[in-house]
């Protein structure tokens, strides 16, 4: 209970868990000015209250932004290696709306495969930074002996401090955060 919310802390076997969902989830609470109060028993389970204030303020419409003139495209072939399934699909769905030809791959064992198979040229990985068995900056080590000119885009839920802070991030490495818009991810896929 004392290290539950600790970034990487996990009780799970090695390559079962990150340990940052929990630490994403108390981030999210402390940021809006609430707290947690966990309870857990053996045999029994564990249960989460969390309490967030009550908004007394009035309610603001956001205005959308102006449509945009063009949104960054291009041919390339990009490989997007996620681990949750549903982050992969809409990354797939975006980039290829974009133009690009998207293969994807659930873990950075499948994306060094599916690489190592691939008659084509792989331009660009986007991966998430944290996953089971490997991180995204270890992963891009070997895809880059499979293509020495790959370009990288790293991408994560928690900031990139949080993840430099750990060892994992460096200030050379081009990073996206989750979530991200359309746009924001056309853009830093073109950079």
């Amino acid at each position: 209970l004392d290290n539950m919310f600790e970034p990487f802390f996990t009780t799970k076997a090695l390559g079962k868990g990150t340990g940052l969902g929990l630490a994403m989830i108390y981030g999210i609470v402390k940021q809006n000015g609430g707290f947690i109060n966990v309870s857990s028993e053996p045999d029994k389970g564990t249960a989460f209250k969390l309490y967030l204030p009550r908004h007394m303020g009035e309610v603001v419409h956001l205005q959308s932004e102006a449509p945009q003139a063009s949104v960054a495209r291009g041919p390339e072939t990009l490989l997007v290696v996620e681990d949750e399934p549903a982050l992969l699909g809409l990354s797939k769905l975006l980039l290829e709306g974009l133009g690009y030809k998207v293969l994807t791959a659930a873990t950075p064992s499948e994306a060094i495969r599916l690489a190592a198979g691939y008659a084509g040229e792989i331009h660009l990985l986007l991966t998430d930074m944290i996953m089971p068995g490997m991180n995204g900056r270890d992963l891009s080590i070997r895809m880059r002996s499979l293509y020495p000119h790959l370009k990288c885009l790293f991408m994560s839920g928690y900031t990139a401090d949080i993840i430099g802070h750990h060892g994992v991030l460096d200030g050379k490495l081009h990073f996206i955060q989750k979530p991200f818009s359309k746009k924001k991810l056309a853009a830093k896929v073109r950079e």
